[in-house]
């Protein structure tokens, strides 16, 4: 490892360290709202301490209580929207078992699913319907898993109902992440038997990132089922990624 990496990775490992002491001291006694202003600074910073600049696509700006449903390409998505949009976020339960970050994520609200459990799914589901009906945004990643940049796999539909149990929109964001040629920027990709520590090394060690969110136009749920609305937001995101090349 050479000294700039190393102290790239001291910087990021202190920064969780930061976060940690924070939910630890303080997220207990904090309202939301402060709690949203601290994950969004956490979010930033960390953003730019792995070199990630985030840029929103002008267009349409996020509503303040929706279910956000976005393509996954990587751990960074959570803290991209967390950067810009604060939300409660629904996440596989593996990410509860990453280092520092598991613990950090979920002292920030992330709802965690084992996969298979649909009892599981019913409580969560209850717990969704009840925060956006209370006006908070709430954000979940309908592929199951992540895809290589350019790709995107088939939405599943079992959240969606949550949304229009709360009498919500669902918005749909679109994730990019590009390099310093315009393409997509491949230490961000993470699939197959790549680990968190794996990805965080390729991130650190490579380019700059530039991430780019785009806020997609909200669909209105009422009298629609799930499976229409998770095939509408499904090509509202696949119409704003570009295609790999």
């Amino acid at each position: 490892m050479n000294i700039q990496l190393a102290w790239r990775l001291t910087r990021v490992v202190l920064h969780l360290c930061a976060g940690l002491c924070t939910c630890a001291l303080v997220f207990p006694w904090a309202s939301w709202t402060r709690r949203d202003r601290l994950i969004r600074n956490w979010s930033r910073r960390l953003l730019g301490l792995c070199r990630v600049t985030v840029e929103q696509v002008p267009g349409n700006q996020a509503l303040p209580c929706a279910l956000i449903v976005a393509n996954h390409i990587s751990w960074l998505d959570i803290f991209v929207i967390n950067s810009l949009y604060p939300c409660r976020f629904v996440a596989k339960a593996e990410i509860r078992r990453w280092p520092l970050l598991g613990w950090l994520v979920a002292s920030a609200g992330t709802v965690f699913i084992e996969r298979g459990k649909r009892r599981d799914l019913r409580d969560i589901f209850k717990d969704l319907v009840a925060v956006l009906a209370q006006g908070n945004r709430v954000a979940f990643f309908p592929e199951g898993t992540t895809a290589l940049q350019g790709t995107l796999l088939p939405f599943h539909a079992n959240l969606f109902e949550a949304a229009r149990d709360a009498d919500v929109a669902i918005q749909p964001f679109a994730l990019e992440y590009v390099d310093g040629r315009g393409g997509h920027h491949g230490a961000v990709d993470y699939v197959g038997e790549t680990t968190f520590v794996d990805s965080l090394f390729m991130i650190l060690s490579g380019e700059p990132v530039l991430a780019r969110l785009t806020c997609l136009a909200p669909i209105a749920t009422n009298g629609t089922h799930r499976r229409e609305l998770a095939k509408a937001a499904q090509s509202a995101v696949a119409g704003a990624l570009r295609p790999r090349t």
